[in-house]
């Protein structure tokens, strides 16, 4: 009766919905996991050291300029001599900066962390300003220079490897502990004498050997500014303000080169604001433009698990749907409680392969825990449908469905097309298997149990 196959419909329905319930709970572990993953990585950054972000250098001139203030007493006015203490930024002319990053892993458990070590070589000019340069902020001051440096702001000074030596035109000094920046007080400087400080053009270069995680950032300060970097490693995201003017990535490594001029970046005015900022140090990196190279991992193993279990409830529909038909087309009754154990073993795919995914390769567990559930699910079905093939074939559509999710998972860009294409697909054979179903009469034809 038609009663009967509503009824059974309607137990298939509500199936598939209290199995959603063992599907949250698995997409709701992956989450746990992944926070597990950015706790290892954060406590690893503490540990060690975290992001990283240069600019510079920059020469820092001190000075104290004095003045004559007028100030009434009374009746009377009297001059009072009054001294300033201001710095003037000089940023360069020309900056060069040449890295090579090389990777290693962290491990905080079963979790790991990609980490770099980079060797930067930075070589420039500047125009040192003479003293009639200096700006006045009253008119016929006297200006008395201070104690001149180089600043250099590193975000993490705890990647800082081995004492870099400035090279200041003939001569050469010891980079020093703090930029001496009130915006980003960790970095290095190096003292320089007064008679380094004549006017005219010098030219400068130093080595840095920084490690860091995650990500490298530069800001470009000159006028003009050129970044080459390069790694073996074959897969990096450049982002920032900037991306690369050129660029080669291949699965040796990549390089990338980037030329900026300070007629297209606000980074020299960014960082005069936030030095004549009032108030506290401001906290945390400065927000100001800068290129950036980030490392990524190839496969985010839990990324790619919880796309995977999102496809979980169209696992269940179309093997249910099959399931259905089967019955529909060879008279074979199949219990709601068979339902339900089928549907609880591609379920229990989604936890298999994040599990196994923590310990080997991504497409490994994925092979594994996929030939473990269709060996589950055809063997059952083998006894179930009381037909040795008919266990077969559901096993090898049980395959195809796999290798369809794997494809969608591997082709983020393209899963859109993938996913419609899969389902006009099953919607197209469902229809021609069905073509010459008479259902007003199945009802009382079959006996749907």
């Amino acid at each position: 009766m038609q009663k009967k196959l509503a009824i059974k419909v309607c137990i298939i329905g509500l199936l598939m919905l209290l199995l959603g319930v063992p599907l949250l709970m698995i997409e709701s572990t992956i989450n746990e996991r992944m926070r597990y993953r950015d706790e290892a990585a954060q406590s690893i950054a503490n540990d060690s050291v975290g992001q990283q972000q240069v600019y510079g250098p920059v020469l820092v001139i001190p000075y104290d300029e004095a003045y004559n203030a007028e100030e009434k007493a009374g009746d009377k006015t009297e001059i009072h001599r009054k001294t300033r203490r201001s710095t003037h930024l000089v940023f360069p002319n020309q900056l060069e900066v040449a890295s090579r990053l090389d990777t290693e892993r962290r491990y905080r458990g079963i979790h790991q962390v990609l980490m770099f070590n980079g060797t930067h070589k930075v070589s420039g000019d500047f125009s040192v300003p003479s003293m009639a340069d200096l700006p006045h902020t009253v008119r016929g001051s006297d200006i008395t220079l201070g104690q001149p440096y180089v600043a250099l702001a590193v975000s993490d000074v705890r990647g800082v490897r081995d004492f870099p030596r400035l090279i200041w035109g003939a001569r050469s000094f010891e980079f020093e502990r703090g930029s001496g920046l009130r915006s980003q007080s960790a970095g290095l400087h190096a003292t320089l004498a007064l008679a380094d400080v004549a006017p005219g053009p010098v030219k400068f270069s130093f080595d840095l050997n920084l490690a860091g995680m995650n990500s490298q950032e530069f800001v470009p300060l000159a006028k003009n500014n050129r970044f080459i970097m390069s790694s073996p490693w074959p897969h990096p995201q450049f982002s920032g303000r900037f991306l690369p003017e050129q660029r080669e990535v291949t699965d040796k490594g990549f390089q990338a080169v980037w030329r900026i001029s300070s007629l297209a970046t606000e980074a020299q005015d960014q960082l005069l604001r936030l030095e004549r900022a009032s108030g506290p140090e401001p906290r945390g990196t400065p927000p100001v433009d800068a290129i950036r190279t980030s490392f990524i991992e190839p496969v985010n193993v839990y990324s790619m698990a919880d796309r995977a279990t999102k496809y979980g409830m169209l696992f269940v529909a179309l093997t249910f749907a099959a399931f259905f038909l089967f019955e529909v087309m060879k008279r074979l009754p199949v219990h709601p409680v068979q339902y339900a154990l089928v549907g609880l073993a591609l379920a229990l795919f989604f936890l298999l392969l994040v599990s196994l995914s923590e310990h080997i390769d991504f497409l490994l567990a994925y092979l594994v825990a996929s030939a473990a559930c269709i060996a589950l699910i055809g063997y059952y079905l083998a006894h179930v449908l009381r037909d040795r093939k008919r266990g077969v074939g559901f096993g090898a559509a049980l395959t195809m469905l796999y290798g369809v999710l794997y494809g969608l998972l591997s082709s983020e860009n393209n899963a859109l097309v993938l996913g419609a294409i899969l389902l006009f697909a099953v919607l197209a054979a469902i229809m021609v298997a069905t073509r010459k179903v008479d259902w007003y009469r199945l009802g009382g034809e079959t006996e749907l149990a």
